[in-house]
């Protein structure tokens, strides 16, 4: 019976079998039952996110060491931000970007175990800063501690926490607790979300909680905070008087979404696997959050910085001055 073959479309039973098994190797070839126009749009979809991201983040850190007047306080985290998606793309998005127009990770393990760290580290770091950069402006408006102001050594301890903290969470698949591997399309790397190790199934869980969970906590608390003060001045005011309120409340939405468009399809993707290893996904859709969540780097610049008024207004009048939101939010404070 174990030789018995069926033709199925002048195929075997055997051979069909063998078409739709996925590689044994990732490192040596790609999975044999997706079809090479599968990975031509990957790296495709790599090379225009990574070109973008790299020209967008680029821009933003030359122009801050270029004029001195960027360099304020209030701005470090946002070109902390810029730096940490410039570097997820020089390294995820340039090694997906080979490895997809190859087909396979043909840069074997050394370069799978580097990518997977450093795209997760720079990637919770740029979650982080959006973090703090929510602190910073419930800082600065509704000033919890009275007369303390943000100043340099406050921002910097903020960038301080922000690479030593994700460094803490993202490191310790390196060295055996979780681990950096292939994923299911074979072209880039992530934690082990697979394995049915209880030692990588706390790993994954405190991983989510203190690199999704805590970062949206800061965010929307901050903002939530941010929204009240200004609609608690506000009471009252009618027509152009509520116009700050009404831009901050624009602004304040779009940040808390595009966060949860960009890394809430990653992390539930993340917990799903986790809690059903054995589930059955197919590799471009198991790939799919992944790859989505790279492209926060090319809308970061976008929201934060070119839509921000509040760094464009620092902008010496050859690149475009215009009056920024937390500015203009001061002064309708302090006009109480």
């Amino acid at each position: 019976m174990d030789n018995i073959r069926i033709a199925v479309n002048g195929v075997s039973y055997n051979e069909a079998a063998e078409i739709y098994k996925p590689h044994a190797d990732p490192f040596t070839g790609p999975i044999t039952h997706l079809a090479p126009w599968n990975f031509a749009v990957l790296a495709t979809l790599m090379f225009v996110v990574t070109s973008l991201s790299l020209f967008e983040n680029f821009i933003v850190m030359l122009a801050t060491y270029k004029f001195k007047q960027l360099r304020q306080p209030l701005n470090y985290i946002i070109v902390n931000l810029s730096v940490a998606d410039f570097l997820v793309s020089l390294t995820g998005g340039t090694i997906s970007f080979l490895t997809n127009a190859k087909g396979y990770f043909f840069l074997g393990n050394w370069a799978c175990v580097l990518e997977g760290f450093a795209v997760t580290y720079f990637g919770i770091v740029a979650m982080w800063s959006l973090a703090v950069l929510s602190f910073e402006r419930f800082f600065v408006i509704c000033r919890p501690l009275g007369n303390v102001r943000l100043r340099g050594k406050h921002a910097a301890l903020g960038l301080l926490f922000v690479w030593t903290f994700s460094f803490i969470w993202t490191i310790p698949p390196v060295f055996g607790w979780c681990s950096y591997t292939v994923s299911k399309i074979g072209t880039t790397c992530e934690p082990n979300w697979y394995s049915n190790n209880i030692s990588n199934h706390t790993y994954i869980i405190t991983f989510f909680v203190t690199c999704f969970i805590m970062p949206l906590g800061v965010i929307i608390y901050c903002y939530g905070r941010l929204l009240q003060k200004l609609r608690k001045v506000s009471h009252g005011r009618l027509g152009s008087a509520k116009k700050p309120e009404r831009q901050v409340t624009r602004m304040v939405v779009v940040m808390i979404v595009a966060f949860m468009v960009g890394w809430t399809p990653y992390a539930a993707f993340s917990i799903i696997v986790t809690a059903c290893p054995t589930i059955y996904l197919d590799p471009r859709l198991a790939a799919a959050p992944a790859f989505f969540s790279k492209t926060a780097a090319v809308y970061n610049p976008v929201i934060y910085v070119f839509m921000n008024k509040q760094v464009s207004h620092s902008f010496p009048p050859e690149l475009k001055k215009r009056g920024y939101w937390i500015f203009e939010v001061e002064m309708y404070l302090k006009a109480e």
